[in-house]
């Protein structure tokens, strides 16, 4: 009995299990591969044939993509596990992640290319014009003008963001009211830049003195007897104006995360450094700070590419006039309104390249924090 047993134990296993191909598995599931991507393209022609719209095109499209993509990832994961352990190992890993990077390659990678291309022709893209656009970029009046404003909004806006977060956080740490005050101060987060821009242009309303104001601004400086301002026109201070908005909006962020890593700060050197004599400030920027050093650069960085690719709130306030416009606003109008498409292909390529070095040392940052 012992002897049948250890000659069980050790008789080889067969197929894949052994780490051998399965061909009667690998054909079937071969076999079922095929069937779906034909049930796919045929779904893909009738819904792209489909005219109006309707109950049952919608049950179409919601079994054809999500039934598809489910059969799908089925199927392949099947073949694979079909074949040798060591084919095996080295192709799951792209079946879960290549989809995902395929995608991303479509939608990100090859506009990019594309917009690069286009970026060396002329308006209507059938003259090769070189580095022209790029010149005009650089030289242009308007273009100078939004790259000031860019600056603007990178220093004062993301710096504003960051000190208010960072001192909300502590003085929030301190209240009885901590939660009732960081709701408050977080709920503009739930609405998006255009609610946040059509709320602050009516803060910001103007009407003739001999009218009354809806704005709250000018409705307070006329309660005191001044006249009141057209705020959004007032140059060059209609971009601080605007700046306001990016800091009541991006200061909650800033504050939850600011908060979130304060309460990660040990006790224990905090006490010590009182009982050495150390004030709350000292002890704060001796050892608060350095312990929330790569909080405050992430939240530093992220906020800055909200700045740098502003867009939202300056075209529903303002549309880029009264010397407000930004590098958004400019590529929208270059390309869009005026059809100038090499232009506004030229300035989309400079706000890319102006965005990826913060976007790259936000994500290196990520990295050493284990963020990935």
């Amino acid at each position: 009995m012992i002897q049948q047993t250890k000659e069980v134990e050790t008789r080889p296993a067969s197929g894949a299990a052994a780490g051998f191909m399965d061909p009667g598995r690998f054909f079937a599931a071969l076999l079922g591969l095929v069937v779906v991507l034909v049930l796919l393209g045929l779904g893909f022609v009738y819904l792209r044939d489909s005219k109006g719209a309707n109950i049952f095109n919608a049950v179409v499209a919601i079994i054809w993509g999500v039934g598809g993509v489910a059969a799908l990832y089925y199927t392949v994961n099947a073949l694979i596990e079909s074949l040798p352990n060591k084919w095996r190992g080295r192709l799951l890993p792209f079946l879960f992640v290549g989809p995902g990077v395929a995608m991303l390659f479509w939608v990100l990678t090859i506009p990019t290319l594309r917009t690069l291309y286009q970026s060396f022709f002329n308006n209507d893209s059938t003259s090769f014009v070189g580095f022209n656009n790029y010149i005009a970029t650089f030289t242009d009046r308007g273009m100078l003008e939004s790259f000031r404003n860019n600056l603007l909004w990178l220093f004062v806006g993301t710096g504003f963001c960051v000190v208010f977060g960072l001192l909300i956080a502590v003085l929030a740490d301190r209240s009885k009211f901590e939660n009732i005050a960081k709701a408050l101060i977080f709920m503009p987060m739930a609405i998006s830049f255009v609610g946040a821009s059509v709320i602050w242009k009516f803060m910001y309303a103007y009407a003739p003195s001999d009218q009354p104001q809806i704005g709250l601004q000018n409705a307070i400086l006329t309660g005191f007897g001044l006249e009141p301002q057209s705020w959004l026109t007032l140059q060059p201070w209609n971009n601080l104006f605007l700046i306001v908005v990016q800091v009541w909006m991006a200061t909650g962020f800033a504050m939850v995360l600011f908060s979130a890593a304060i309460k990660g700060v040990p006790t224990d050197l905090i006490e010590a450094a009182r009982v050495d004599g150390a004030t709350e400030i000292q002890s704060f920027f001796a050892i608060t700070i350095p312990y929330i050093q790569g909080t405050i650069i992430t939240v530093t960085t992220t906020t800055a590419i909200g700045t740098l690719k502003i867009f939202d709130v300056v075209w529903v306030m303002t549309g880029g006039q009264y010397g407000t416009s930004v590098v958004g606003t400019e590529f929208y109008r270059q390309f869009f309104a005026n059809r100038n498409f090499g232009y506004g292909a030229a300035i989309a390529i400079v706000l890319f390249i102006a965005i990826s070095p913060v976007l790259i040392y936000n994500l290196r940052q990520l990295r050493k924090q284990e963020g990935f």
